[in-house]
């Protein structure tokens, strides 16, 4: 599914147009980015949870070469889905 054909999804389940979902929908995506780069967590209860993780510096290998190549410590997005999303994926 896009971001079209979720917008519509939305649309039809919420009973608004089909701007006013996608209004809806950027908002949203705005609003987690802006949480999880500024450091904080979003906890949406039946889905899951967006945060960052910071990643430590390492060496590792370059496959084509077998060269050691150092790779710098950086911030990384994550989510952890919640118990009911994954049970509901897994019946």
């Amino acid at each position: 599914m896009n971001k079209a054909e979720l917008v519509k999804h939305l649309a039809e389940s919420a009973d608004v147009t089909k701007t006013q979902a996608e209004a809806v929908l950027t908002a949203l995506v705005l609003a987690v980015k802006d949480a999880v780069r500024a450091g904080s967590e979003i906890t949406i209860t039946e889905l899951g949870k967006f945060s960052a993780t910071d990643r430590a510096a390492r060496t590792g290998r370059n496959p084509k070469t077998g060269e050691d190549i150092e790779i710098p410590a950086k911030r990384a997005p994550k989510f952890s889905p919640a118990k009911s999303f994954k049970d509901l994926v897994n019946k």
